[in-house]
């Protein structure tokens, strides 16, 4: 059986994707940093419905503590499928934002991208069949007021997949980021009104946690194997 590594996958998004990946045969590690309970509670459910999970905790921002936690994965295997889900956001207008705030955006997207993909990619090459994929965000191509810091951290996973894609081309191995626009949940709850969301999204509507593993699950299966080096918009016509 393949198995699949999904960070953040204690999320709405990262759970979502986790159980679509399950329903591929897949065994899926769900990831959490802080909230176990919610990685538990989205592995339980993948084993309830009669698929395979394990959980796996830690900071994808701390290198030692990821690379840890990587061994510890490998130990039974390969993982084949990466989805690079965790992030996080603390926006504030440039001119007042901390130096802080900056660097721990930049830190989770795109040092955790680097700290959880590199240790996993030599026994993925050497199974000659891998699927990375990236989640990241409809900011990364149009901006937006208040989120320098998450811009420029999905603008760099995208910089960076592109550049990995063409480095595992020949060895069955794609890179593909999935960029999202509003996607429901509870953070966009909190943070933008339904009519913004109609206001902005062609669509009239935020997309759904099943949409986004809906085209996670198509880019980690074999019918995908001819697309890689790919920024794939999930934005209802936003860009």
């Amino acid at each position: 059986m393949r198995r699949a590594l999904v960070t953040g996958g204690s999320g709405q998004i990262g759970a979502a994707i986790c159980r679509q990946l399950a329903q591929e045969q897949l065994h899926v590690i769900v990831h959490a940093n802080r909230n176990r309970v919610a990685a538990e509670e989205a592995a339980n459910h993948i084993i309830g419905a009669g698929g395979s999970a394990s959980v796996a905790c830690f900071d994808v921002s701390d290198t030692e503590a990821t690379q840890r936690a990587m061994t510890q994965i490998l130990e039974t295997g390969a993982v084949q499928v990466l989805v690079n889900n965790a992030g996080v956001y603390d926006d504030a207008p440039m001119a007042g934002m901390r130096a802080d705030q900056w660097n721990h955006v930049i830190a989770v997207s795109l040092g955790g991208f680097f700290n959880a993909t590199q240790p996993l990619l030599l026994p993925m090459i050497a199974t000659r069949w891998g699927r990375i994929i990236t989640i990241s965000s409809v900011s990364a191509q149009l901006g937006n007021r208040g989120q320098t810091n998450y811009a420029a951290a999905k603008a760099g996973l995208h910089g960076a997949s592109k550049s990995l894609a063409l480095e595992v081309a020949s060895r069955g191995v794609t890179v593909n980021v999935v960029a999202l626009g509003f996607i429901e949940s509870r953070m966009v709850e909190q943070s933008c009104k339904p009519e913004k969301i109609v206001e902005l999204v062609p669509m009239k509507r935020a997309g759904t946690p099943q949409e986004v593993a809906d085209l996670v699950g198509f880019l980690a299966s074999e019918k995908a194997g001819y697309i890689s080096g790919q920024v794939i918009g999930l934005n209802g016509g936003m860009a």
